[in-house]
């Protein structure tokens, strides 16, 4: 009889078993009676809530501030004027010199009058000669001794005789330069004794109280402006003075589209000078405000600026602002509603519309943050 080799037999038993298990028709079903098992238990588990965020939310006191409008601008001076010779000749006089101090109707400069005050003293002699004899005129023609030609012929000689007089004052007159008002005398580029030309610049003359600070304003915040409104200017030099709008025009820049401001500065001593930048605070409107830190202020998917609340149903919502000043402390919004609860940490984390967690914060946290300027009524 033939041995049978153990693997024979191994492969074998195998076949047989093999067999038996297709035959119980269960083959074809492992994988997915185990996935449905697994489905049915997820089924029957409870469902687990999805973690909410947690934000922490203040609600800031209300409080009325000036509206800030920020305008760069430069000095200038009140008037400002090229005083010209008004007829060509040598200096004979120059009154004045860089840096004086004059009044209206202060003497600039005499030219040499070269016979025109004789011109004027021969006139004036002419008229007094003419005035006589029309006097005389007439008394003779209310007693009927002289023709109502004659009477006629003497009144238009001293007419004329008063027209000379005027003609040669005037033109004594134009031998001088006169202050045409009060001021400071910023140039004299002329020297006595010098000649010079009808027209001639002879002095630039400057008004210098009050002091204007002129800049331009947006057509947003055109509205917002009023004659008569204070406003704070600080110089190059750091110093910090205080002014009126006096003037706001009227018609914009066809370049910037905006409006030039005019700000009166007190400047009594002379000390400011025209030409020196300035940055013009002007405080316009007073409205209802809250000041927030700046970190609080956040972007919406659109690009708007604004902060993000959080309603009664701890929903966020969004909110634009309106930037009304902006200080080193904080920044003073308009635009929240009065009851809103403003996220002050985590609001970039969240969108609208989303729950949250509202977590109340430390009653000083807005406080600390904006410098310790909540609750006070700022002017």
């Amino acid at each position: 009889m033939p041995k049978i080799k153990f693997h024979k037999i191994a492969a074998v038993l195998v076949l047989i078993a093999t067999a038996a298990w297709i035959a119980t028709g269960k083959f074809s079903s492992v994988g997915s009676a185990s996935q449905e098992a697994e489905a049915r238990q997820e089924e029957a588990a409870p469902e687990r809530p999805a973690e909410l965020k947690t934000v922490r939310v203040a609600a800031p006191p209300r409080l009325q501030h000036s509206r800030t409008i920020h305008v760069s601008g430069q000095t200038a001076a009140d008037k400002r004027a090229v005083l010209a010779a008004r007829s060509g000749g040598v200096i004979q006089e120059l009154a004045v010199e860089k840096g004086t101090q004059v009044a209206k109707g202060d003497l600039i400069l005499r030219l040499e009058s070269e016979g025109k005050e004789s011109a004027v003293e021969s006139a004036r002699q002419a008229l007094t000669q003419r005035q006589a004899e029309a006097e005389a005129a007439e008394r003779l023609a209310e007693s009927g001794n002289i023709a109502r030609l004659q009477l006629d012929s003497a009144r238009s000689a001293l007419a004329s005789a008063r027209s000379a007089l005027e003609t040669a004052q005037a033109e004594l007159d134009r031998v001088m330069v006169r202050a045409p008002f009060a001021g400071l005398i910023d140039s004299v580029p002329v020297e006595q004794g010098s000649a010079i030309m009808q027209g001639a610049e002879v002095a630039t003359l400057l008004k210098l109280d009050p002091v204007i600070a002129k800049g331009e304003v947006s057509e947003r915040d055109l509205g917002t402006v009023n004659i008569g409104d204070k406003a704070e200017v600080r110089l190059a030099n750091g110093e910090m003075i205080e002014g009126t709008v006096r003037y706001i025009s009227r018609e914009a820049s066809p370049q910037t589209r905006t409006y030039g401001v005019e700000v009166a500065i007190p400047n009594p001593d002379g000390k400011i000078p025209a030409g020196m930048t300035a940055e013009i605070e002007i405080r316009a409107e007073t409205v209802e405000t809250v000041a927030l830190p700046r970190s609080v202020v956040t972007l919406n998917e659109a690009g708007d600026l604004g902060v993000r609340t959080v309603d009664a149903n701890n929903e966020v919502a969004f909110h634009r602002i309106d930037i009304v000043d902006d200080t080193p402390e904080a920044l003073y919004l308009a635009g929240i509603p009065a009851d809103a609860r403003v996220i002050v940490a985590g609001q970039d984390l969240v969108t609208e519309g989303e729950k949250v967690n509202a977590v109340k914060a430390d009653e000083n946290l807005i406080r600390d943050l904006a410098g310790s300027v909540i609750g006070k009524t700022v002017q």
